[in-house]
């Protein structure tokens, strides 16, 4: 790491001297890397540091390398670094704190509070209730938080699937139906009444836990825009669940959400009419990534029976 990030890090925490410890990721396509540094002299023993460096050849795991892939991407860094400096949460929907942020030339910067130090130090690649209700309860203080807010500075529509932002992935589909529908159940969830800031990217890879699995913070903020909740959960449940037990958990799984969704909105706010729009949304929302995956990977273990109803579900609604 440059001697000119080090020093940022260092008088940003007010250290005395830093240590680069391990690496905990590289960046989708190769894009940098999230690495920890170990601190002296301070109240921290440690901070984050996603590190964005633009390669010269971009390495996409389904072979996307597109100019608009990577400005995609470059947009995706700069909303994210926007999101940390300027937008806050609460505990109730926990994220790390911006500590320092910088761009030069082809790289940035973005130092964070590291989470594993305040108690979310646990990461699960499979859930029991307790967990997947904690991260649906973040994501309800998440949207109840924002209802209403102009995503300033962030993706005027968020979620990485967004269907402006993936022509070649819509170009590439076979399911002529649904790709002719596209353009309509797009602009269905952009002209919901109700709208929210949405996290974009809410798989469970991205949501840090504590010991006991009840509380949890989220990171990776660069598909954070403007949008229906729905994108959000519809994507979270896809990432953790199987469609069987989609099948079997998803209706009460959903009442969690609006439950906790009920328990945090401000009280001016009309929930029934909320609460009706967005279950309506569901379908479409889940049909919109389905939309996504079909052309970006064709053969994704998403795409399964349960994803298939859904779409059936919509497209036989849009015909009506």
């Amino acid at each position: 790491m440059k001697q000119e990030y080090q020093d940022l890090v260092l008088q940003a925490c007010g250290a005395s001297s830093l240590r680069v410890g391990a690496k905990i990721q590289t960046l989708w396509s190769g894009y940098g890397e999230i690495v920890r540094l170990h601190l002296e002299g301070c109240d921290r023993p440690s901070v984050v540091v996603k590190h964005v460096k633009f390669p010269e050849e971009a390495e996409h795991p389904g072979g996307w390398n597109t100019d608009r892939s990577h400005r995609r991407k470059v947009r995706s860094y700069q909303v994210e670094t926007h999101w940390y400096q300027n937008y806050s949460t609460n505990q109730s929907c926990r994220i790390p704190a911006c500590l320092a942020a910088c761009s030069h030339g082809d790289e940035m910067l973005i130092v964070l509070e590291d989470l594993d130090v305040v108690g979310y130090d646990q990461r699960r690649t499979s859930v029991k209730d307790r967990e997947i209700k904690a991260c649906l309860s973040w994501l309800a203080h998440f949207h109840a938080l924002f209802l209403g807010t102009a995503p300033e500075g962030l993706w005027p529509v968020g979620t990485y699937w967004h269907l402006e932002t993936r022509p070649d992935e819509l170009e590439a589909m076979d399911d002529a139906n649904l790709k002719a529908a596209a353009g309509n159940i797009d602009r269905i969830l952009n002209g919901c009444r109700f709208k929210t800031v949405v996290h974009g990217d809410a798989k469970l890879a991205n949501f840090c836990f504590s010991q006991s699995g009840q509380d949890v913070a989220a990171v990776d903020f660069q598909y954070v825009g403007g949008g229906c909740g729905m994108k959000d959960v519809v994507y979270f449940l896809g990432s953790c669940m199987e469609e069987r037990e989609c099948e079997k958990r998803v209706p009460g799984l959903l009442d969690f959400y609006f439950t906790e969704l009920k328990r945090s909105v401000k009280k001016d706010v009309d929930f029934v009419a909320l609460e009706e729009e967005w279950r309506e949304m569901f379908a479409f929302a889940w049909t919109d990534f389905h939309r996504f995956l079909l052309g970006w990977v064709p053969g994704h273990w998403k795409i399964n029976r349960y994803s298939k109803q859904l779409t059936k579900e919509v497209l036989n609604k849009l015909r009506l």
